[in-house]
């Protein structure tokens, strides 16, 4: 297996030398240092002609557009993901569903896709490129929510939107891909920002619009994919190798290459689950805050329709201070995200030439020093309000606070996964959310009796010291060992 892991990094390592430009490690599109970047961006002002295999140096304009419409495609499938939630119980009686567990799984099977098709769509998009995996899996996405709309038993609807689920799970398995393709690490930040906030938004939207938007919006998604461009750089330097010289190398030799890469490729995620200690550590931190955050997404209308009396139309407002916690805090981070790595990198390289100036993935940490604090405080101020039967702004204002932490957190920790395997990042990512989302699809189905025990006080106080534990000494391990570790990575960037 390590012999096989080796021949592939030589493999990648010998598709993207460019042979005129050996020596320029700007070559290969992922540069080492901010000066990189600076000199590429400095280049592509004065050059007429820019290499169609470097995205890096593409015009920025281009690579905002690509940008955000991978973001506008990241969010769409969440938001059909919990679209059903205020309507659980309609449809319980519609299909007769009488178990509260299976109840919830037509909600949160969505999420159990979302483990599993990032395993493989993320590594196939380092084998074939980006954009098929992104145009065929929306395609897929399309078809199987239009099935949802015409299931007709609780088996064909869990089953249709698990498929659907799998095909939505693709902008998030290649997106962290295509940002690492497009953005140099001091450039990542703002990228992120908008990128890691639509998968998060995307459970808010959901109940908030789910009874005006029908789920076959996602259409929106499959015509506006047609026109993004390849952005992986061993793809397109090999399509270009291809164009040059087509008949160098034989049809069988193609084919058995492509399946030997797709092998290779396809154990990677769930190898850096098992022996990547970066990967660990932020999978399970995710895990722990993505998990919360499904609870709280699965037991809110209920919250507000039965502890509140509301309507559930009028209940469903309550979650726009969860799109608000959201967007302020992606905001925040994205502004200062970059502003923050740049100024650690002047300190940390003070006494070296501008031109050695190096980065460091660690770099992305501190704003989760603020997040991880606010998560629990969140969950605090939350589930007492609650509990106590305040006003309804009180539990708007706790929630509001968590999810302003948990935004920041995860924008934070994706950025990292990005920063520290580049090359790698749609199949590190991959790995990431692997407990992420499954912890979205199991503890859910539990919420309901943790608060028939503990009611919302004490139910969302275990969560909320839960949260101190896990998520507060993290950033704390990574800023102080997170270089030592991805020292004894074979892919991690030293």
């Amino acid at each position: 297996m390590a012999s096989a892991h080796q021949h592939e990094r030589n493999q990648h390592a010998s598709i993207q030398r460019n042979p005129s430009q050996n020596e320029n490690p700007v070559s290969v599109g992922w540069p080492e240092n901010i000066e990189d970047t600076e000199n590429q961006s400095n280049a592509q002002n004065h050059s007429p002609t820019l290499d169609p295999t470097k995205p890096l140096t593409w015009p920025r304009p281009q690579k905002w557009v690509i940008t955000i419409i991978v973001s506008c495609l990241t969010l769409i499938p969440p938001v059909s993901s919990t679209m059903v939630a205020p309507a659980l119980a309609n449809m319980a009686t519609d299909l007769g569903i009488r178990n509260a567990v299976v109840s919830q799984l037509t909600l949160t099977i969505f999420m159990l896709a979302y483990a599993i098709g990032p395993l493989l769509l993320g590594p196939l998009s380092e084998t074939i490129g980006r954009s098929p995996v992104l145009l065929a899996s929306n395609v897929f996405y399309l078809a199987w929510t239009l099935g949802c709309g015409l299931a007709r038993n609780k088996a064909e609807l869990i089953a249709f939107r698990f498929l659907a689920g799998i095909g939505g799970s693709a902008p998030l398995a290649v997106g962290a891909g295509v940002i690492s393709d497009l953005w140099a690490p001091g450039e990542r930040g703002q990228a992120v920002g908008i990128y890691s906030l639509a998968p998060l938004l995307g459970p808010v939207i959901g109940p908030l619009t789910g009874g005006w938007i029908t789920e076959p919006a996602g259409v929106v998604g499959v015509v506006g994919f047609v026109f993004i461009r390849e952005t992986y750089v061993p793809v397109l330097l090999k399509q270009r190798q291809h164009h040059v010289s087509r008949d160098e190398t034989s049809g069988s030799n193609t084919s058995e290459s492509l399946m030997t890469r797709l092998r290779l490729a396809s154990v990677r995620p769930l190898q850096f689950f098992v022996t990547e200690y970066i990967i660990m550590v932020v999978a399970i931190y995710m895990a722990a805050v993505f998990g919360v955050l499904y609870i709280l997404l699965s037991t809110y209308p209920k919250v507000w329709t039965q502890e509140y009396d509301e309507r559930p139309g009028i209940g469903a407002l309550n979650y726009i201070s969860l799109g608000l916690g959201y967007v302020l805090g992606s905001q925040i981070n994205a502004c200062s995200s970059d502003a923050i790595y740049r100024r650690l990198l002047v300190r940390r390289n003070a006494n070296e030439p501008q031109s050695s100036a190096k980065g460091e993935p660690e770099f992305r940490v501190p704003p989760m020093f603020v997040g991880s604090v606010l998560i629990p405080i969140g969950m605090f101020w939350y589930g007492w309000s609650v509990q106590a039967h305040t006003h309804w702004v009180m539990p708007n204002i706790g929630s509001f606070i968590f999810f302003l932490g948990s935004i920041t957190c995860m924008q934070s920790m994706q950025a990292y996964v990005i920063d520290s395997y580049a090359e790698y990042a749609a199949s590190g990512l991959a790995a990431a959310v692997l407990l992420r989302n499954i912890a979205a699809f199991g503890i859910p189905l539990f919420a309901p009796y943790m608060y028939d025990s503990l009611h919302y006080g004490w139910g969302n106080s275990v969560l909320g010291f839960a949260s101190v534990v896990i998520g507060i000494p993290s950033p704390f391990l990574f800023w102080i060992y997170g270089k030592k570790i991805r020292g004894r990575s074979k892919f991690a960037v030293r």
